[in-house]
């Protein structure tokens, strides 16, 4: 079976996380790990407070999944400190990471802010050189890049600029604004539209992690990144398709909305 790693922080609420990636993981088909960055209170109406793990006790998380159970594909989350993003980025070169998946989270879908200033240049810095495919949204490109993006062909020389500038693969998703439900996938010179299905559905709190979840998923399982993506972009459609109603805020997809066995009854 193939594996794959989450380094995010918890969810208390279950729909974003390291909780949104280990459903995802699981029904994506591979056996999912996770290394905690913080516990959030939170549910699907805010984040009410944030608490980090030391930089010591995450590198012992690393350290324990690594020298174990190696993981076919690594996602990465929230990360609030610049502290934690070096600890992650000294484990990931040290255990020669692979399908490294960087969703560099600032912004939860409530609109609080996860991540300080000073962590995002650290970020950039060290995590962003040993991504495959890093998973930004319109915000968060804007934010990488220094530029106002507001049409696709913004989207298009952002996307190609943070490739280029980081030899990773670059997926903008769309949703904020611009494009709709369309997401662009920059790598190795070259672009490609991944046409999404709007969905009218309110409830989408843990939609970035559930989407680099699956591609992290989908490329432990030995797919190319572009079939990765496609893949992924299926997964998260049938999820936020199926109409689960939780909570009085933003809530959860349906991250099981595949899996039908003897024991799901």
């Amino acid at each position: 079976m193939k594996t794959a790693l989450t380094i995010a922080g918890s969810d208390s609420s279950g729909g974003a996380g390291i909780q949104a990636d280990i459903k995802t993981m699981t029904a994506n088909g591979v056996y999912a790990m996770s290394a905690i960055t913080a516990l959030t209170a939170q549910n699907t109406m805010g984040v009410t407070g944030i608490m980090d793990v030391s930089p010591e006790f995450l590198g012992k998380e690393l350290d324990s999944v690594f020298t174990d159970i190696y993981p076919d594909a690594v996602k990465i989350g929230m990360v609030s400190s610049s502290e934690l993003i070096e600890v992650i980025a000294e484990k990931l070169r040290e255990y020669k990471a692979v399908n490294v998946v960087l969703d560099p989270v600032m912004v939860a879908t409530s609109g609080a802010r996860l991540i300080s200033e000073d962590a995002v240049e650290t970020l950039v810095r060290e995590l962003m050189p040993l991504a495959d495919i890093v998973t930004p949204n319109i915000p968060e490109t804007e934010v990488l890049t220094g530029m106002k993006i507001s049409t696709p062909e913004d989207m298009e020389r952002a996307a190609r600029e943070v490739s280029e500038r980081y030899g990773c693969g670059v997926l903008c998703k769309g949703g904020h604004r611009v494009n709709d439900a369309n997401d662009l996938l920059w790598s190795e010179g070259t672009g490609r539209w991944y046409r999404g299905e709007r969905i009218e559905n309110p409830n989408t709190h843990g939609t970035g992690c559930t989407l680099s979840s699956a591609i992290a998923s989908n490329l432990a399982k030995g797919y190319s990144m572009g079939e990765s993506v496609e893949r992924a972009k299926r997964y998260i459609s049938g999820a936020l398709g199926a109409m689960l109603d939780l909570g009085k805020g933003s809530g959860p997809m349906d991250h099981g909305f595949a899996i039908d066995n003897e024991f799901s009854k």
